[in-house]
């Protein structure tokens, strides 16, 4: 039964695959045994991400990519297609958050932010998704949030972004599952990263989400592999359209004390 989670001689890309989140799952689709390509707009960071890869015994490419970018995508995938012959795997980790008060935000940071979050997962699912729907077969899998269900304040651009990729998931579940393609996200609950580990710990907006997460501790990123790999794997082939949840009880909570 171990063996529906493996990974071996499937092909990755990972999006934003190169700090954070996206690393995170990087690395854990290379240790599944999957060759995985992880890429992001700063080539300094697809050299070490790559690098690790590497080390893990897979194979992987350095290419840079922007989401917000057509033509970086297209040449993405014919690289990768050069390379391995197939794409089978598509995580889109890439993203961005501004926290501004609804009513003044600028417009141009609320375009920026759904261009990015929204409109660039919809371009890579439709860049991979092309060669996958021709192969009849494809994992794609679609970073979400909490913000996809409930509101935090002053981040409504982001709520917006990610609360559209749920419904995106879901559409594209519907267009293309019979055709050999699945496509899930996942929505992380609060994690801890070197971008956040200060707010988390120092302010009243950290300890009110420590609160409000029933295990009383915030996510470790290796706590997201797990789900990464499900839905990579054949132990998911009959599961599309579906957003997995990893919150620690978050979305679940009423009171807590």
């Amino acid at each position: 039964m171990a063996n529906i989670f493996s990974l071996e001689g499937k092909t990755a890309v990972v999006l934003g695959g190169t700090s954070g989140i996206g690393r995170t799952l990087s690395l854990g689709l290379a240790e599944a045994g999957a060759d995985v390509i992880a890429s992001a707009r700063r080539q300094e960071h697809v050299d070490q991400t790559a690098a690790e890869i590497e080390r893990h015994g897979r194979q992987t490419l350095r290419l840079r990519s922007d989401v917000r970018n057509r033509a970086s995508l297209k040449e993405l995938l014919a690289a990768s297609l050069e390379r391995f012959a197939k794409v089978d795997i598509l995580i889109n980790c890439a993203g961005i958050i501004k926290r501004e008060p609804t009513l003044t935000m600028p417009e141009e940071d609320w375009s920026d932010v759904l261009d990015t979050n929204l409109a660039g997962t919809l371009r890579a699912c439709q860049i991979f998704g092309k060669h996958m729907l021709e192969r009849g077969y494809g994992r794609i899998v679609n970073i979400a949030s909490l913000n996809s269900f409930v509101a935090l304040n002053e981040v409504a651009a982001y709520a917006a972004s990610k609360a559209g990729v749920v419904s995106l998931t879901r559409s594209l579940a519907v267009e293309w599952s019979r055709r050999g393609v699945t496509v899930n996200a996942i929505a992380p609950g609060v994690f801890r990263t070197a971008l956040n580990a200060d707010l988390l710990d120092n302010s009243p907006r950290g300890q009110e989400l420590l609160t409000r997460t029933p295990m009383g501790r915030f996510g470790r990123l290796e706590e997201l592999v797990g789900a990464a790999v499900y839905l990579c794997s054949d132990a998911a082939s009959f599961v599309t359209g579906q957003t997995l949840i990893v919150d620690g009880g978050f979305l679940a909570s009423g009171v807590n004390q």
